[in-house]
């Protein structure tokens, strides 16, 4: 959700979304880029005004 490419949807079966990356998934887009590439989002960006 700190991610400036991450996005939420009005499709009940695919609530989040990924702008990067262009899908919309039911998990969390960085959970569903960790389980197909085995690696941590490569495209990560924090939002504007977002602390970690």
């Amino acid at each position: 959700m700190k991610c400036r490419h991450f996005f939420v949807t009005w499709d009940a079966q695919a609530p989040r979304g990924c702008r990067a990356f262009g899908f919309k998934t039911k998990q969390m887009p960085s959970v569903a880029v960790k389980r197909s590439s085995g690696h941590p989002c490569f495209q990560f960006s924090p939002k504007e005004g977002v602390k970690k």
